[in-house]
């Protein structure tokens, strides 16, 4: 029999998302949720303690001749199943992790409970890509590209402007889509690769070097700057790399302040569960609603492509139409 336990984990089985602020690692995350999991399932109202027959024994009465016993029938709880004695139902669950961050980063953080696990490895097969915000600081450079780390060199940045800034990301932009399609292993005179093209499925085959597929400037008050940056098997340290190397191109010095991810594949920040919705109650409600949105994409994507059949149906009656249309006004010449 399926105990209530048993039904609340196969209810919190699939993909979520939650917040992680910086400074926190993300095992910390992982391991904090799966103990507040752990607590919500086990805390759910176990079945009644099951009953069994037996007989029991009692001193007969002084009034009787044969001194004895008699027995009576009586239902008692088989205490070998009382939740004292069994314990918790769950001692452990597989929480499975995404694409990580680092200890410095912050975002969006894809977590798998259970066989949630198997679609999130299909998940990432899709070559997805992701969305960050990277705060950076122009004048001066470290050792590990950070704002934290020790400063190697100190320079001006008066003659940057924002349109020299724009130009620099524009040409990074360009030599990133030009890895896109060298590790596409397509030929990009071919119709695989514009039909690949025209549904978005263009990218690396496999394990790549970082990608930046989209690259711009959506703040910018010198000394500080802040960036938009879409990508593909991108790494923190590469994106704060990133910063270093375009302070570099402006003749100048750049430290990478924050690095905060806004989107890891279809879970935005919108989705994220902060900390203090890491319970059972809230996963499963993000799951359920992940469940059903995608649910509604596949029903539009469907729906999408019988609209793209159907004026192709639509439209041969109306040729037929015409060519009789012509016909008669044809034999309404000769007549």
């Amino acid at each position: 029999m399926v105990t209530p336990a048993v039904r609340m984990f196969r209810r919190v089985e699939g993909l979520f998302c939650v917040y992680k602020p910086s400074g926190v690692h993300w095992k910390l995350v992982r391991d904090n949720i799966e103990t507040n999991l752990l607590k919500g399932i086990n805390a759910a109202p176990s079945q009644p303690c099951p009953q069994e027959i037996r007989f029991l024994a009692h001193p007969g009465s002084d009034t009787e001749a044969p001194k004895g016993l008699t027995l009576s029938v009586a239902s008692v709880p088989v205490l070998s199943k009382h939740p004292l004695v069994t314990g918790p139902k769950f001692d452990s669950i597989q929480v499975g992790v995404g694409h990580r961050l680092d200890a410095f980063s912050s975002g969006v953080l894809v977590l798998a409970v259970g066989n949630g696990n198997k679609y999130l490895n299909d998940l990432y097969k899709t070559r997805i890509t992701r969305d960050y915000t990277l705060e950076g600081e122009f004048g001066t450079a470290t050792d590990d590209f950070s704002h934290m780390g020790r400063v190697v060199e100190r320079s001006t940045y008066d003659h940057i402007t924002q349109d020299k800034l724009n130009k620099v990301l524009a040409m990074l932009q360009g030599a990133n889509q030009k890895a896109l399609l060298m590790y596409s292993n397509v030929d990009m005179r071919s119709q695989e690769a514009y039909e690949m093209a025209v549904m978005g499925l263009l990218g690396p085959e496999g394990k790549s070097q970082p990608i930046l597929t989209g690259l711009r400037c959506i703040r910018f008050q010198p000394p500080n700057f802040t960036l938009e940056v879409q990508c593909l098997n991108e790494t923190q340290k590469f994106l704060r790399k990133v910063v270093h190397e375009i302070g570099l191109e402006l003749r100048s010095n750049a430290v990478c302040k924050g690095v905060r991810r806004t989107r890891d594949g279809p879970f935005t920040l919108q989705d994220a569960l902060t900390h203090h919705h890491w319970t059972v109650s809230d996963v499963m409600q993000a799951i359920k609603q992940y469940n059903s949105s995608m649910k509604k994409k596949k029903y539009s994507k469907s729906q999408t492509k019988t609209s793209g059949l159907q004026p192709v149906e639509e439209n041969t009656p109306a040729c037929q139409q015409n060519e009789t249309n012509e016909g008669a006004m044809g034999a309404g010449g000769i007549k």
